[in-house]
Protein backbone atom coordinates (compact mmCIF):
# COMPACT_ATOMS: atom_id res chain seq x y z
CA UNK A 1 0.00 0.00 0.00
CA UNK A 2 0.97 3.61 -0.58
CA UNK A 3 -0.42 6.27 1.74
CA UNK A 4 -0.30 10.05 1.46
CA UNK A 5 -1.18 12.89 3.80
CA UNK A 6 -2.50 16.04 2.14
CA UNK A 7 -4.40 19.28 2.64
CA UNK A 8 -7.81 19.49 0.97
CA UNK A 9 -9.52 22.59 -0.43
CA UNK A 10 -10.86 23.41 3.06
CA UNK A 11 -7.26 23.37 4.41
CA UNK A 12 -8.07 20.23 6.39
CA UNK A 13 -5.38 17.58 6.80
CA UNK A 14 -6.46 14.30 5.24
CA UNK A 15 -5.10 10.82 4.55
CA UNK A 16 -5.62 8.69 1.49
CA UNK A 17 -4.57 5.50 -0.25
CA UNK A 18 -2.84 5.89 -3.61
CA UNK A 19 -4.57 3.83 -6.29
CA UNK A 20 -2.96 4.37 -9.68
CA UNK A 21 -2.97 8.12 -10.31
CA UNK A 22 -5.78 8.73 -7.82
CA UNK A 23 -6.06 9.03 -4.06
CA UNK A 24 -8.91 7.27 -2.27
CA UNK A 25 -9.32 9.59 0.70
CA UNK A 26 -10.53 8.64 4.15
CA UNK A 27 -12.92 10.92 6.01
CA UNK A 28 -11.28 13.83 7.89
CA UNK A 29 -9.99 13.24 11.39
CA UNK A 30 -7.94 10.09 10.80
CA UNK A 31 -4.23 10.99 10.63
CA UNK A 32 -1.95 8.27 9.37
CA UNK A 33 -0.27 7.89 12.76
CA UNK A 34 -3.65 6.96 14.27
CA UNK A 35 -3.66 3.86 12.03
CA UNK A 36 -0.35 2.62 13.47
CA UNK A 37 0.57 0.96 16.75
CA UNK A 38 -0.50 -2.64 16.17
CA UNK A 39 0.65 -5.45 13.89
CA UNK A 40 -0.65 -3.66 10.79
CA UNK A 41 -4.28 -4.74 11.08
CA UNK A 42 -5.67 -1.20 11.49
CA UNK A 43 -3.80 0.07 8.44
CA UNK A 44 -4.96 -2.94 6.41
CA UNK A 45 -8.59 -2.33 7.40
CA UNK A 46 -8.27 1.33 6.51
CA UNK A 47 -6.86 0.37 3.12
CA UNK A 48 -9.80 -1.93 2.43
CA UNK A 49 -12.21 0.86 3.41
CA UNK A 50 -10.40 3.37 1.19
CA UNK A 51 -10.58 1.02 -1.79
CA UNK A 52 -14.23 0.05 -1.39
CA UNK A 53 -15.83 3.10 0.24
CA UNK A 54 -13.61 6.17 -0.16
CA UNK A 55 -14.92 9.44 1.22
CA UNK A 56 -13.58 11.03 -1.98
CA UNK A 57 -11.50 10.06 -5.00
CA UNK A 58 -9.04 12.79 -5.94
CA UNK A 59 -6.36 13.20 -8.60
CA UNK A 60 -2.96 12.68 -6.99
CA UNK A 61 -1.30 15.41 -9.05
CA UNK A 62 -3.87 17.98 -7.85
CA UNK A 63 -3.12 17.55 -4.14
CA UNK A 64 -0.95 19.59 -1.81
CA UNK A 65 1.04 16.84 -0.18
CA UNK A 66 2.29 16.88 3.39
CA UNK A 67 4.93 14.57 4.83
CA UNK A 68 3.18 11.20 5.27
CA UNK A 69 3.65 11.60 9.04
CA UNK A 70 3.39 15.40 9.39
CA UNK A 71 4.31 15.60 13.08
CA UNK A 72 6.20 12.47 14.16
CA UNK A 73 6.95 11.93 17.86
CA UNK A 74 10.67 11.93 17.04
CA UNK A 75 13.07 12.00 14.10
CA UNK A 76 16.43 10.24 14.40
CA UNK A 77 18.80 10.52 11.44
CA UNK A 78 21.59 7.96 11.24
CA UNK A 79 24.99 7.91 9.53
CA UNK A 80 24.80 4.45 8.01
CA UNK A 81 26.59 4.65 4.61
CA UNK A 82 30.32 4.03 4.98
CA UNK A 83 31.49 6.05 1.96
CA UNK A 84 29.54 9.12 3.02
CA UNK A 85 30.75 8.77 6.61
CA UNK A 86 34.34 8.62 5.40
CA UNK A 87 33.84 11.65 3.16
CA UNK A 88 32.29 13.64 5.99
CA UNK A 89 35.21 12.93 8.29
CA UNK A 90 37.70 13.65 5.52
CA UNK A 91 36.15 17.11 4.99
CA UNK A 92 37.08 17.86 8.62
CA UNK A 93 40.58 16.40 8.28
CA UNK A 94 39.73 13.27 10.28
CA UNK A 95 39.69 9.51 9.74
CA UNK A 96 36.61 7.40 10.29
CA UNK A 97 36.93 6.06 13.85
CA UNK A 98 36.68 2.36 14.66
CA UNK A 99 33.64 3.15 16.82
CA UNK A 100 31.61 3.84 13.66
CA UNK A 101 31.70 0.09 12.96
CA UNK A 102 30.60 -0.75 16.50
CA UNK A 103 27.39 1.32 16.79
CA UNK A 104 25.07 3.00 14.25
CA UNK A 105 25.28 6.61 15.45
CA UNK A 106 22.50 9.18 14.93
CA UNK A 107 21.40 12.67 15.91
CA UNK A 108 17.92 13.95 16.75
CA UNK A 109 16.51 16.32 14.16
CA UNK A 110 13.44 18.56 14.27
CA UNK A 111 9.96 16.98 13.88
CA UNK A 112 8.49 20.50 13.61
CA UNK A 113 10.47 21.35 10.46
CA UNK A 114 9.21 18.65 8.08
CA UNK A 115 8.06 19.55 4.57
CA UNK A 116 6.24 17.64 1.87
CA UNK A 117 6.77 17.22 -1.85
CA UNK A 118 6.35 20.58 -3.58
CA UNK A 119 6.69 22.73 -0.46
CA UNK A 120 9.03 25.76 -0.63
CA UNK A 121 12.24 25.33 1.36
CA UNK A 122 13.74 28.41 3.00
CA UNK A 123 17.48 28.51 3.47
CA UNK A 124 18.73 28.34 7.04
CA UNK A 125 19.30 31.85 8.45
CA UNK A 126 22.84 32.97 7.70
CA UNK A 127 23.94 30.06 5.52
CA UNK A 128 25.94 30.40 2.32
CA UNK A 129 26.47 26.65 1.94
CA UNK A 130 23.05 25.07 1.42
CA UNK A 131 23.09 21.35 0.58
CA UNK A 132 20.74 18.42 0.01
CA UNK A 133 21.06 14.85 1.29
CA UNK A 134 19.67 11.78 -0.50
CA UNK A 135 18.22 9.38 2.08
CA UNK A 136 15.50 6.85 2.85
CA UNK A 137 13.42 7.01 6.03
CA UNK A 138 11.71 4.16 7.85
CA UNK A 139 8.52 4.73 9.85
CA UNK A 140 7.88 2.89 13.10
CA UNK A 141 4.51 1.16 13.11
CA UNK A 142 4.59 -0.81 16.35
CA UNK A 143 6.78 0.70 19.04
CA UNK A 144 8.78 -1.00 21.75
CA UNK A 145 11.84 -0.93 23.98
CA UNK A 146 15.12 -2.83 23.81
CA UNK A 147 14.10 -4.42 20.51
CA UNK A 148 16.40 -7.05 19.01
CA UNK A 149 17.55 -6.74 15.37
CA UNK A 150 15.71 -10.00 14.66
CA UNK A 151 12.42 -8.47 15.84
CA UNK A 152 12.97 -4.93 14.58
CA UNK A 153 11.67 -5.59 11.08
CA UNK A 154 8.19 -6.16 12.48
CA UNK A 155 8.30 -2.64 13.96
CA UNK A 156 8.79 -0.95 10.58
CA UNK A 157 5.50 -0.17 8.83
CA UNK A 158 7.05 1.33 5.72
CA UNK A 159 9.52 3.61 4.00
CA UNK A 160 9.64 6.97 2.22
CA UNK A 161 12.09 9.27 0.45
CA UNK A 162 13.99 11.71 2.68
CA UNK A 163 15.93 14.84 1.75
CA UNK A 164 17.64 16.08 4.90
CA UNK A 165 18.62 19.64 3.97
CA UNK A 166 21.89 20.89 5.42
CA UNK A 167 23.60 24.23 6.04
CA UNK A 168 27.23 23.13 5.86
CA UNK A 169 28.84 26.32 7.16
CA UNK A 170 26.62 26.32 10.24
CA UNK A 171 27.17 22.60 10.69
CA UNK A 172 30.96 22.97 10.54
CA UNK A 173 30.95 25.55 13.33
CA UNK A 174 28.83 23.30 15.51
CA UNK A 175 30.96 20.24 14.86
CA UNK A 176 34.14 22.22 15.61
CA UNK A 177 32.80 22.78 19.13
CA UNK A 178 32.22 19.04 19.47
CA UNK A 179 28.44 18.99 19.73
CA UNK A 180 25.87 18.83 16.95
CA UNK A 181 24.69 19.04 14.28
CA UNK A 182 21.90 21.38 15.36
CA UNK A 183 21.06 24.60 13.46
CA UNK A 184 22.89 23.21 10.45
CA UNK A 185 20.13 20.64 10.15
CA UNK A 186 16.92 21.55 11.98
CA UNK A 187 15.49 24.12 9.57
CA UNK A 188 13.99 21.70 7.02
CA UNK A 189 13.66 18.02 6.04
CA UNK A 190 11.49 16.87 3.14
CA UNK A 191 9.72 13.51 3.40
CA UNK A 192 7.38 11.74 1.01
CA UNK A 193 5.78 11.69 -1.39
CA UNK A 194 4.06 8.70 0.22
CA UNK A 195 4.54 6.01 2.83
CA UNK A 196 5.19 2.72 1.02
CA UNK A 197 4.42 -0.26 3.23
CA UNK A 198 7.33 -2.57 3.94
CA UNK A 199 5.82 -5.58 2.16
CA UNK A 200 6.13 -3.79 -1.20
CA UNK A 201 9.92 -3.64 -0.87
CA UNK A 202 10.58 -7.24 0.14
CA UNK A 203 11.08 -8.42 -3.48
CA UNK A 204 14.02 -5.99 -3.72
CA UNK A 205 15.84 -7.02 -0.54
CA UNK A 206 19.59 -7.12 -1.04
CA UNK A 207 22.53 -6.86 1.32
CA UNK A 208 21.64 -4.90 4.45
CA UNK A 209 18.63 -3.22 2.81
CA UNK A 210 17.05 -3.12 -0.67
CA UNK A 211 18.24 -2.86 -4.27
CA UNK A 212 16.80 0.61 -4.90
CA UNK A 213 18.44 3.34 -6.98
CA UNK A 214 18.72 6.72 -5.23
CA UNK A 215 19.18 9.86 -7.33
CA UNK A 216 19.25 13.63 -7.00
CA UNK A 217 18.93 16.34 -9.65
CA UNK A 218 19.31 20.11 -9.42
CA UNK A 219 17.44 22.19 -12.00
CA UNK A 220 16.97 19.06 -14.10
CA UNK A 221 20.64 18.03 -14.15
CA UNK A 222 21.41 14.73 -12.44
CA UNK A 223 23.95 15.17 -9.63
CA UNK A 224 24.24 11.71 -8.17
CA UNK A 225 23.14 8.08 -8.38
CA UNK A 226 23.53 5.60 -5.53
CA UNK A 227 21.87 2.48 -4.17
CA UNK A 228 20.23 1.71 -0.84
CA UNK A 229 21.77 -1.79 -0.88
CA UNK A 230 25.18 -0.19 -0.26
CA UNK A 231 24.19 0.77 3.29
CA UNK A 232 26.41 -0.65 6.06
CA UNK A 233 23.95 -0.65 8.98
CA UNK A 234 20.54 -2.19 8.27
CA UNK A 235 17.31 -0.47 9.28
CA UNK A 236 16.69 -3.38 11.65
CA UNK A 237 20.00 -2.68 13.39
CA UNK A 238 19.27 1.03 13.52
CA UNK A 239 15.81 0.46 15.02
CA UNK A 240 17.26 -1.94 17.59
CA UNK A 241 19.93 0.56 18.59
CA UNK A 242 17.46 3.47 18.74
CA UNK A 243 15.24 1.46 21.11
CA UNK A 244 17.97 0.73 23.66
CA UNK A 245 16.95 2.01 27.07
CA UNK A 246 14.00 3.97 25.70
CA UNK A 247 10.73 3.42 23.85
CA UNK A 248 10.08 3.94 20.16
CA UNK A 249 6.61 5.29 19.41
CA UNK A 250 4.32 4.68 16.42
CA UNK A 251 5.18 7.28 13.83
CA UNK A 252 8.82 7.76 14.87
CA UNK A 253 11.12 8.40 11.91
CA UNK A 254 14.45 6.59 11.36
CA UNK A 255 16.59 8.19 8.64
CA UNK A 256 19.28 6.22 6.84
CA UNK A 257 21.80 9.00 6.49
CA UNK A 258 23.17 10.09 3.13
CA UNK A 259 23.98 7.55 0.44
CA UNK A 260 27.39 7.57 -1.27
CA UNK A 261 27.90 10.83 -3.23
CA UNK A 262 24.40 11.84 -2.10
CA UNK A 263 25.18 15.47 -1.25
CA UNK A 264 27.03 18.47 -2.62
CA UNK A 265 29.73 18.49 0.06
CA UNK A 266 30.87 15.03 -1.00
CA UNK A 267 30.51 15.70 -4.73
CA UNK A 268 32.46 18.97 -4.56
CA UNK A 269 35.30 17.23 -2.72
CA UNK A 270 35.59 14.72 -5.55
CA UNK A 271 34.81 16.79 -8.62
CA UNK A 272 35.32 20.39 -7.52
CA UNK A 273 33.04 23.21 -6.31
CA UNK A 274 32.79 24.74 -9.80
CA UNK A 275 30.93 21.68 -11.04
CA UNK A 276 28.84 21.29 -7.88
CA UNK A 277 28.17 24.73 -6.33
CA UNK A 278 26.08 25.24 -3.20
CA UNK A 279 22.34 25.63 -3.63
CA UNK A 280 20.90 29.10 -4.14
CA UNK A 281 17.36 30.57 -4.07
CA UNK A 282 15.45 29.48 -7.16
CA UNK A 283 17.15 26.09 -7.45
CA UNK A 284 14.83 23.10 -7.79
CA UNK A 285 16.07 19.90 -6.13
CA UNK A 286 14.53 16.52 -6.93
CA UNK A 287 15.37 13.42 -4.89
CA UNK A 288 14.06 10.07 -6.10
CA UNK A 289 14.28 6.52 -4.82
CA UNK A 290 13.21 3.61 -6.99
CA UNK A 291 9.77 2.23 -5.97
CA UNK A 292 9.40 4.91 -3.27
CA UNK A 293 8.81 7.91 -5.53
CA UNK A 294 10.16 11.41 -6.01
CA UNK A 295 10.16 14.59 -3.92
CA UNK A 296 10.82 18.00 -5.45
CA UNK A 297 11.28 21.38 -3.77
CA UNK A 298 12.38 24.89 -4.75
CA UNK A 299 14.84 26.80 -2.57
CA UNK A 300 13.77 30.22 -1.26
CA UNK A 301 15.71 32.96 0.50
CA UNK A 302 15.89 32.56 4.28
CA UNK A 303 15.59 35.14 7.01
CA UNK A 304 18.56 37.12 8.35
CA UNK A 305 19.82 35.83 11.71
CA UNK A 306 19.62 38.11 14.72
CA UNK A 307 22.94 38.89 16.41
CA UNK A 308 23.26 37.01 19.69
CA UNK A 309 25.42 39.63 21.41
CA UNK A 310 27.43 42.74 20.63
CA UNK A 311 31.16 42.09 20.62
CA UNK A 312 33.81 44.64 21.42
Amino acid sequence: MRWVSFVDTQLTERVGLVVGESVHALAPGRPLVSLLGDDGEALERAGELARSQPAEVLALESLTLLPPIPRPPSFRDFYAFEQHARAGRRSRGQDLPNEWYEIPVFYFSNPAALAGHGAPIRMAPGTEMMDFEVEVAAVIGAGGSDISPEDAGRCIVGYMVLNDWSARDLQRKEMAVGLGPAKGKDFASTMGPCLVTADELEPYRKGAAFDLEMTAAVNGAEYTRGNLADIYWSFEEMVAFASRGTRLQPGDIIGSGTCATGCIVELSQTFGPERFPWLRPGDRVEVAVQHLGRISNVIHEGSAPHALRQRA
